[in-house]
């Protein structure tokens, strides 16, 4: 059985004052796994942002429960401090998330309000700043960085909480092409260092190369829970999430390429072994 790390059984949530009290999400049940990378789909209003902010403990069920570790997340607050120390949350705008006098303060306020040891938080300050290559920036203010420098700073706070699952939601919004180069390249070395990624995107070339699993999300529902193979090969699922196939997908099923490259550089690679064994057969 696999070993789960963050479970939601029967989730909803509805917004008050939402359109005719329809759930924001309804009846959610999924579970992410450690170490895994899940790409999160769906239209503007499907419900990816409410499923983080519910993961997070954010926001409380109106039905259902959240776990973690095992443990249902109750309201008390020790719970939910257990639930955030262990499900970090990027938001999409890093100005919603950013409020220190400098990028070192901002970063020390989450693990100072743990009470830990001033120690301890120079530790993790220092781990984050490492990590997000932020050391050139840490005696700035934040309101006059960079929307790429923010994005970074946003998600060193959240590093800085030593979660084991990290949320982020719709991380390349607004980012130029090379700042999205580099936070790919930041993603690739948390999966590597063994933490689990769940990320919110529209950027479905992206979710191709990068993912191992694929949660859609249409109208406050689940709707597929799917390899990233499996999903994309669904034209009607795509249809009803209004979402096209990945162009690295398309390009490799139009030159008979199998099994699918999932990098351009695989795809490359692909293309040559197939050159080769035509130039030694013909």
């Amino acid at each position: 059985m696999m070993e789960e790390l963050l479970r939601l059984e029967h989730v909803s949530f509805t917004y008050e004052g939402g359109v005719e009290h329809r759930p924001a999400l309804a009846d959610c049940s999924v579970s992410i796994a450690p170490g895994e990378r899940v790409a999160v789909l769906g239209g503007n209003g499907a419900g990816k942002s409410t499923f983080f902010l519910l993961a997070n403990g954010v926001l409380r069920p109106g039905e259902g429960t959240v776990f973690f570790r095992g443990e249902a997340v109750g309201g008390k607050r020790r719970d939910l401090n257990r639930l955030r120390r262990g499900v970090g949350l990027v938001f999409q705008d890093p100005d919603v998330q950013i409020l220190g006098g400098t990028v070192e303060e901002e970063i020390s306020f989450g693990p100072m309000n743990l009470g830990l040891s001033q120690e301890e938080v120079r530790r993790r300050v220092d781990g984050a700043v490492e990590q997000l290559r932020l050391e050139n920036l840490r005696h700035r203010a934040p309101q006059y960085l960079s929307g790429g420098e923010k994005k970074r700073v946003s998600i060193a706070d959240a590093l800085a909480m030593e979660p084991e699952l990290l949320l982020l939601d719709e991380p390349a919004a607004s980012l130029d092409p090379e700042n999205c180069r580099l936070l790919e390249q930041t993603l690739e070395t948390l999966g590597e260092r063994g933490l689990a990624l769940a990320v919110a995107t529209h950027d479905v070339d992206f979710a191709w190369r990068w993912a191992e699993r694929i949660l859609a999300f249409h109208d406050g529902r689940l709707i597929a829970d799917r390899t990233p193979e499996a999903f994309f090969s669904d034209t009607a699922l795509l249809d009803a999430c209004r979402l096209a196939q990945p162009m690295l997908l398309r390009a490799a099923r139009a030159v008979g390429l199998c099994p699918l490259p999932r990098t351009v550089e695989d795809f490359e690679q692909a293309v040559l072994e197939r050159r080769g064994q035509r130039g030694e057969t013909e």
